[in-house]
């Protein structure tokens, strides 16, 4: 009964965590609160934004790549596979480890026609060296792997500041947009009402009937109900954004108007010189192309297996030694030891199984090309689409800014015939419907073109590219 309940007392508590007793129903376990528990302790503190600030989209890119903890992921990963490399480069050096042996016996000893009982105590302090002299392809293949894995790794971290960017610029895009369209529901809202007072007054006076009234109603109650809409769409946008740059999305940003940005008036280079660019700065390309030299590199290291390799293991230290003879006085003893040995190995067969890795190793390696090929497809495809609707773009915001004009102007004139009882009120209110229309229209397109704008950047890799300093004379 002892040992039963101390063994009870060693053995881990299995009822803290168990499978589900059935399958209808959910299920709760203490780790599960525990987990629940430490999940709001472990959450990093936001940064702290100033609300009174306006930022520029460069601002929040900056935010975004210091705090999004996408890019955190990807620098861990890339310091990971520089340890990798380091752990490869150490297989050039030698190994030397201090060893302490000890060790007691006692054996029976045939000395002549009897045995001997012979006591040994031994404690040996030693310095052992191990050294792989030459493998032929082995170790620098290994270091090659490692060099190209690295090298993807980095890519993939400046591929995830690519995605970043792109991610934070298009949420700033499409928060200029709800902005701009929640502002022309506010101008469209006031003209509504406008319009309404009109025909109120004019209903008054004998000049206007009860359906214009009821009518200028139910047209300022729309664009009420427009204004609410882009009220709620902006709060999702502003979300949105602070999502992408890593905060709380309930955080409130001051961002720079699409008043103070510029807008392109013309393409700035072919189709084709686009796709040219893609493809010597794209990251994810060349990420891919790193892990075919890496599968080469494998390839190499595989085919070293077929040649001999040539180590080398040494010891050197001392021996303290007590030894004793049946009942007979025991002495101590010391002095120092060294072993020396070469050993050159070459595998003759091994089943098969060199030939099986080489295979595999150029298998992967032709379906990472293959792979690439598809992403070159890829690529010239999203910056074609990319360019197409940046022009498409282009012509939309020149055809919306004409559309604006004209129909601000036809505005005016509805509401001066209106004035005079030449046109209807059913023509003012036609033609404040097709005002604010416009005016929305006009503000999706000049954030459209940004926003493919920076598409295009995206596509071409421009995005994470520096330019170089200029030179001062």
């Amino acid at each position: 009964m002892v040992i039963l309940s101390l063994t009870s007392l060693c053995l881990p508590n299995d009822k803290a965590q168990t499978a589900p007793p059935s399958s209808d129903r959910v299920f709760h376990s203490k780790s599960e609160r525990d987990l629940a528990r430490d999940l709001p302790a472990d959450h990093e503190a936001a940064i702290q934004i100033d609300t009174s600030r306006i930022y520029t989209l460069a601002e929040l890119t900056n935010v975004a790549q210091s705090h999004n903890p996408e890019t955190r992921v990807a620098w861990d990963q890339a310091r990971e596979r520089a340890a990798a490399l380091g752990v490869a480069r150490g297989a050039l050096y030698p190994t030397i480890a201090a060893v302490a042996l000890g060790e007691t016996a006692r054996q029976a000893a045939l000395i002549g026609e009897f045995f001997h009982r012979q006591t040994l105590g031994i404690f040996e302090p030693v310095l052992h060296v191990e050294y792989l002299v030459f493998d032929i392809g082995g170790r620098t293949g290994a270091i090659d792997v490692a060099k190209a894995n690295l090298l993807a790794s980095d890519l993939a971290f400046n591929d995830t500041h690519r995605k970043i960017i792109f991610q934070v610029a298009s949420a700033y895009y499409r928060l200029l947009n709800t902005r701009g369209q929640r502002e022309a529901a506010e101008v469209s809202l006031k003209n509504a009402q406008t319009v309404e007072d009109d025909a109120q007054s004019r209903l008054a006076n004998g000049l206007a009937t009860k359906p214009d009234e009821l009518e200028a109603t139910a047209a300022r109650a729309q664009a009420d109900f427009d204004l609410q809409a882009a009220l709620g769409a902006e709060d999702i946008a502003l979300g949105n954004l602070a999502t992408a740059m890593g905060l709380p999305p309930d955080t409130k940003i001051q961002v720079q108007p699409i008043t103070e940005l510029g807008l392109p008036t013309a393409m700035a280079e072919s189709v084709d010189r686009e796709i040219d660019r893609a493809f010597t700065q794209r990251p994810d390309l060349m990420e891919q192309l790193a892990r075919v030299r890496a599968f080469d590199a494998s390839i190499k290291r595989a085919r070293s297996t077929y040649f001999p390799s040539l180590s080398f293991a040494g010891d050197g230290g001392l021996a303290r030694a007590y030894g004793q003879q049946d009942l007979l006085p025991g002495h101590y003893a010391q002095g120092e030891l060294w072993t020396v040995g070469i050993q050159l190995k070459w595998t003759l067969f091994d089943g098969a199984r060199r030939e099986h890795e080489i295979a595999q190793a150029q298998v992967d390696k032709i379906a990472a090309q293959a792979q690439m090929d598809v992403l070159r497809d890829q690529i010239s495809n999203e910056v074609w689409t990319a360019y197409s609707n940046m022009k498409t773009a282009l012509r939309q915001q020149q055809s919306a800014a004409a559309l604006l004009a004209a129909s601000e102007q036809s505005y005016e004139a509805a509401r001066e015939s209106y004035g005079y009882g030449v046109r209807s009120l059913l023509d003012v209110v036609s033609a404040q419907k097709a005002l604010a229309q416009a005016r929305s229209e006009d503000v999706f397109a000049r954030t459209q073109l940004l926003l493919q704008v920076a598409n295009v950047a995206f596509a071409t890799g421009d995005l994470i590219q520096t330019q170089p300093p200029k030179v001062v004379p």
